[in-house]
């Protein structure tokens, strides 16, 4: 059974930074590409950005502009989620999940296994 742990949430204030980690329990990690989503209350969940085990490619939702960065460290078996110029309607619970595809997608669908989520709270 796969196993996806995400830390690194909490308080910020707008205009800070937070980064975000995900530990994976899969093997061989290099060949999986995982993806970011957020969910705010009441809203649906939605794609944040991903990286591929293909070239390291990442991907990012077009609401990201240039301020979040995702890398990964194969050794540590973990993805970082690299936060910036945080807003407040950038606040809520933040997984990450993971696919075989070597192109990650932009829906939650698409991916295999989830983790429970770290909560982000950015506020004004």
């Amino acid at each position: 059974q796969v196993e996806l742990v995400e830390s690194g949430g909490g308080l910020v204030q707008a205009g800070g930074s937070l980064t975000l980690s995900c530990v994976a329990s899969i093997r061989p990690f290099s060949r999986y590409s995982i993806g970011w989503f957020r969910q705010a209350p009441g809203k649906e969940r939605e794609f944040v950005g991903a990286i591929s085990w293909y070239a390291e490619t990442t991907y990012y939702a077009d609401f990201v502009q240039g301020r979040f960065t995702i890398s990964r460290d194969i050794a540590k078996y973990t993805v970082y989620l690299k936060m910036d110029y945080l807003k407040p309607e950038d606040t809520g619970v933040y997984l990450c999940a993971l696919t075989a595809a070597p192109r990650p997608g932009m829906v939650a669908s698409g991916y295999d296994s989830w983790g429970q989520g770290t909560q982000v709270t950015v506020s004004s």
